[in-house]
């Protein structure tokens, strides 16, 4: 993984200047972090450059696609849908998560 890396210093993109930008885990079918994905949509385009490890097979892949939320993409290998959940939408998935065990 290192393409969207290398278009952001070539075009001396900073992350506040985009319309999106995230770098997070992604979670195979057992919501176990097991794999990386980087989405970054450059100022003024609507097109969603995206790195991704599948946390299902592993496999690494860079792709473009029209940007959307919510946004999802399909493992070029086995056709897992990673999907990148709102920030808020995860955290409050995770605290309940986190309360469920607590009182488990």
């Amino acid at each position: 993984m290192g393409k969207i890396q290398d278009y952001a210093i070539k075009n001396n993109i900073k992350a506040k200047e985009c319309v999106y930008h995230t770098w997070r885990d992604a979670r195979n079918k057992k919501n176990e972090s097991t794999g990386k994905i980087r989405v970054l949509v450059p100022p003024k385009s609507t097109i969603a450059m995206v790195e991704y490890t599948c946390p299902e097979c592993k496999h690494e892949a860079y792709s473009e696609q029209e940007w959307k939320r919510p946004f999802n993409i399909k493992c070029a290998k086995c056709g897992f849908k990673i999907t990148v959940p709102k920030m808020k939408a995860a955290a409050k998935k995770e605290m309940k998560a986190d309360n469920a065990k607590i009182k488990g």
